[in-house]
């Protein structure tokens, strides 16, 4: 499974992807860690279980991040060393 292949791309598309590979990383886990302050702020604190919801939501968006991000920064990382 390969996300960049070397024949086809261009040098100036895979800087770009290595320019945003931190955003890639960075906004999501900003999101979900403020979907888990807020359910621990609002929810779990004060005991109402209505925002069990943000939680769901902040480990979806942690695990989906996970699972995308490694295949592309291995393939990130072997497209360099080519």
């Amino acid at each position: 499974m390969y996300y960049l292949k070397a024949k086809s791309n261009d040098i100036k598309v895979i800087k770009t992807e290595i320019i945003f590979t931190p955003l890639l990383f960075a906004l999501p886990i900003i999101v979900a860690i403020f979907f888990i302050n807020d359910w621990y702020c609002r929810g779990f604190s004060t005991g109402i279980s209505a925002f069990n919801g943000e939680m769901m939501i902040a480990i979806i968006i942690l695990v989906g991040n996970i699972i995308f991000d490694i295949p592309f920064i291995k393939s990130l990382n072997k497209f360099r060393k080519k």
